[in-house]
Parts: structure tokens; sequence; C-alpha cells
């Protein structure tokens, strides 16, 4: 009879051929769809509708894979032998045909889409392509609660590129005078802090504790400070602030793992100093939405 230490072993063995086939399937899925993002780069073989929903499908499976458990060192080497396949391959190639007619059917729809919802392990983010032409809207958004308060961050614009920006609501009237985007700084923390869950596999850990150590970050101070338009408020919320960051802000967002978080300091001046009050918000497929967006970018 079997002891239950050796039923144990074997049940940990399954799970970890599991978790390995989950991983090696995520990881492949990310190398066909970056392969053919290489093969439209050098052979221009899509409209740009269904090259930007192909990069936001494969921004969606790099993020797929980082959750799967793959590290950014082995999916930036699957990226490299992606563009290495593509490079090599004939444009007149019936190959490439063959792959691109594929492409073009399994992304037909997906390209006329005019919103998505990208659900993470507690927040979400909305994509909405079609925006008016006077009026500011979310095009890209995740809202929160913290406190009493509440925001939302996200990309904004009308018709043309849009902007990130972190808009809030204080329940107490106060009035931020300035705000900073707190993120993982990649030069100094080459992966995300993330030992909680991996300790504690299938645990929902709160976005604060998926942040790095201070010493670890980096901030991004905005480029304005504004009133808000009504359509960018927090729902329920009637009068609010706006802090407009840089492209650059808007990139290291994207670039970060889609399990962790990023914080706002909202800084208030107080009779004793600043005064901080925190939201955070899960990274999650930022990087898919702001790629889905593309097409009515160009």
């Amino acid at each position: 009879m079997k002891t239950l230490k050796s039923v144990a072993l074997a049940l940990a063995a399954a799970l970890m051929a599991m978790a390995q086939a989950a991983h090696a399937g995520a990881v492949d899925t990310y190398y066909e769809r970056a392969v053919m993002v290489a093969a439209d780069n050098h052979c221009h073989l899509f409209s740009p509708d269904l090259a930007s929903a192909l990069a936001a499908a494969t921004a969606q499976a790099h993020g797929a894979a980082l959750r799967s458990g793959a590290d950014d060192t082995v999916l930036d080497q699957t990226l490299g032998r992606a563009q290495s396949k593509a490079g090599v391959v004939p444009c007149n190639s019936p190959d490439v045909a063959t792959a691109a007619n594929r492409v073009r059917s399994a992304f037909d729809g997906y390209s006329k889409l005019q919103s998505m919802n990208y659900p993470g392990a507690t927040a979400a983010w909305t994509a909405q392509r079609a925006a008016p032409v006077r009026t500011m809207v979310w095009k890209l958004s995740q809202p929160t609660r913290f406190g009493p308060d509440s925001a939302v961050l996200g990309l904004a614009g009308r018709d043309g590129p849009s902007v990130l920006l972190a808009v809030a609501s204080f329940t107490d009237g106060a009035q931020p005078y300035t705000a900073r985007l707190v993120v993982r700084d990649r030069n100094d923390a080459p992966g995300p802090f993330l030992n909680g869950m991996q300790s504690n596999p299938g645990a929902v850990l709160p976005l604060a504790q998926r942040m790095p150590p201070r010493i670890a970050t980096t901030a991004f101070l905005p480029s304005a400070r504004t009133g808000v338009d009504t359509m960018l408020l927090p729902a329920g919320q009637k009068a609010g602030v706006a802090f407009w960051f840089p492209r650059s802000a808007s990139a290291a967002l994207a670039s970060l793992d889609p399990r962790e978080a990023v914080a706002i300091d909202f800084v208030f001046a107080g009779s004793g100093g600043d005064v901080v009050r925190t939201a955070y918000f899960e990274v999650g497929d930022f990087a898919a939405g702001r790629a889905f967006l593309a097409a009515n970018q160009r």
C-alpha cells in the first residue's frame, strides 16, 4: 500500500509537471505571435487595424507567460528567436503567406472590436477605442478606492494619441498639490517582488504587498495638474483633480510584470509637513490594452 508520503510526492510531481506544461504552452504562444509581429514589421503583411490586434494579443500572451512562471530573461530570449526567424524567411515564402492568412482569419474579427476588458487578479483594465472629438474620455482605465477616496489611472484622450492620467476625488475636499507615480525600477530590480505569491501559490495578495521596497522604485512626477472633465471622474463623484504624466511613465508601466502593482502618492501640504495618501493599481494587461488602442492612434 502506498504511504501518505509517496502519495504526496506523486501529487507534487504531477502538479509540477502540469505547471511546466502550462509554462511551456504560454511561452510557445508568445513565440508564435512574436514571430508574426516581426514578420509584419519586415514584410508589411497586415493592415494597421490587424497589426494592432496582433500586437495586443502578443502583449497579452507575454503577460500570460509571465503569470505562468516564465521570467523576463526567457521571454527576451524568446523574442530574439522570433525576430531572428522572421528575419531570415523570404517575404514571398509560401510559409509566410500561409501563416499570414491564418493570422488574418484568427484576428479579423478581433481587429474590429471597439472595446475590451482585461481582467486581473484583483482589478481590470477597460479599453475603449471610440472617442468623441471634443471631449476627453478614458480609453484605457482602472478604478480603485483607497480609504474613503477614489481614483482612476489610465490613458485618456479625444481622437488622437492618449496621455497617462491619474484622476482622484477626495471625500473631505482636500486638494493634493502634486502626485507621484511609483513603479519598480527595472535597472535596480530586474524582477518583480512576488515572494508572497510564489511561496503561497493561488493566494491573492493585496496590491500594496506586490510593490517592491521603496529603495527599488522610481517615481514619475506629473507634467501638469488640472481640473477634471466630468467624463473622467471616478464613478459617483462630482469633483476631482487630474495629474498628467509623461509618455515615459506610460512606457515604464507597460514594461512591468502583470502580477505586480504600482502606486500613486497624492501629496498634500500639512501643518507639520507633507501628508501622503496612496492608491494602488494592478499592472495587469496594461501593455495589451495600450497596444489595442494603437490602431486609432496611427
